[in-house]
């Protein structure tokens, strides 16, 4: 049986138990693969229909990460093996991002209360998991970010869809620059919804098993929100100021707006910046892949007013293409392979990733007659309320 994910249930004092996932890669700051993405799939489907679950954890083994994304190392040999060039031919590609794609709507849509505990780094695909979270928890240690710039793709996993539903400019602003926000920022962005501190971890266990969950759900949120606060570092969420919010207005005024070119150059303008995280940002998009740039900002346009599963599909569409024509081998290549992050992008410029060239990346790419392989993804139930 694997271990990369560990799964349990906790007793209660009350009638119902506490069913728990531990991503369980610690080396690898719990990456996920494929293997671990269905095993969570059937598992959460599991508890879902078990009457005597009340609640979801999911958290990540180690000190270090909740989870710091996919597995890209395993992608990436999935690209280089696919020597015809075509999407649908790598059968990994299309698997993985159709199995965590489902198995984060699965999460956004749940019938029973889901707590995330996004403590250390929570990147890509672990923000695909927390996002969909009904409980998501922040901690000292929190470094929260879609930081795919640097490797050639895109803030997939629902992640256009949450950062086109920020304040205009806010949104773009991370996907463009891959900047990382604590819990102070993730508290003021609506992306998590209580800040505890690590430590607490173990006393917050003991208070949730001493609850008396039932099989109501709206008694069990109520339940598991006032245990959180009780925990929480300000039950007011006032943590201290994150840098995004410090530079809230500044960036809003760079970043808002149709005007492609114009954020490419208000933002290379903060290179020079007083500011290091501002400047961080600045240069991580300038030194990330040009492509990635166009398409997230195109990919934010559409799916600001689609639905979340509409959203996946987009998604879904655009990144099999990514992984036949896109820059995301060379970005691996650059930053994990070879490691002498002087990625060759291609295109090479701005200018060059122009709309028309990002068309091509919302082409379907499966068999003809096929249909989409997530059309069926809104027939799960959704939680009223």
């Amino acid at each position: 049986m694997s271990t990369s994910v560990l799964f349990e249930t906790w007793p209660t004092a009350g009638r119902q138990n506490i069913a728990v996932a531990t991503l369980n890669r610690p080396a690898s700051l719990n990456g996920l693969t494929l293997e671990m993405c269905r095993s969570l799939s059937r598992q959460l489907a599991r508890w879902e229909a078990d009457s005597s679950i009340a609640l979801i954890v999911l958290r990540g083994s180690g000190e270090k990460a909740f989870c710091a994304g996919g597995d890209i190392r395993e992608l990436y040999s999935s690209v280089l093996a696919n020597v015809g060039g075509r999407p649908w031919d790598n059968t990994l590609a299309r698997q993985f991002f159709e199995t965590e794609y489902r198995l984060d709507y699965a999460i956004h849509t749940c019938a029973k209360p889901v707590l995330c505990w996004g403590s250390g780094i929570v990147f890509g695909g672990g923000v695909g998991l927390m996002m969909g979270a009904s409980h998501r928890v922040v901690t000292e240690s929190t470094r929260f970010a879609m930081p795919e710039i640097s490797i050639g793709i895109f803030p997939d996993v629902g992640g256009t869809w949450m950062l086109g539903r920020l304040a205009d400019g806010i949104g773009m602003f991370l996907a463009l620059t891959g900047a990382q926000l604590v819990a102070g920022d993730c508290r003021f962005l609506g992306l998590a919804d209580y800040s505890i501190d690590s430590s607490k971890w173990t006393q917050l266990r003991h208070i949730l098993d001493e609850q008396p969950w039932t099989d109501a759900r709206r008694e069990n949120d109520i339940r598991l929100d006032r245990a959180l606060r009780t925990f929480e570092s300000d039950p007011d969420g006032g943590v201290l100021p994150g840098p995004l919010q410090n530079h809230y207005t500044l960036i809003k005024g760079l970043c808002a707006g149709p005007d492609f070119d114009a954020i490419c150059e208000n933002l290379l303008s903060l290179t020079e910046h007083e500011d290091a995280w501002l400047r961080r940002a600045a240069m991580t998009f300038r030194e990330g892949s040009p492509g990635s740039a166009r398409l997230s900002f195109e990919l934010l346009k559409r799916v600001r007013r689609m639905s979340l599963a509409d959203a996946f599909r987009q998604e879904y569409t655009a990144v099999l293409q990514c992984m036949a024509m896109g820059d995301f081998p060379e970005g691996v290549r650059a930053l994990l392979i070879d490691k002498d992050k002087s990625p060759r992008w291609n295109p090479r410029t701005l200018a060059s990733a122009s709309n028309d060239w990002a068309e091509l990346f919302f082409t379907p790419s499966w068999p003809q007659g096929a249909g989409h392989p997530l059309a069926d993804m809104e027939q799960r139930t959704h939680f009223a309320g």
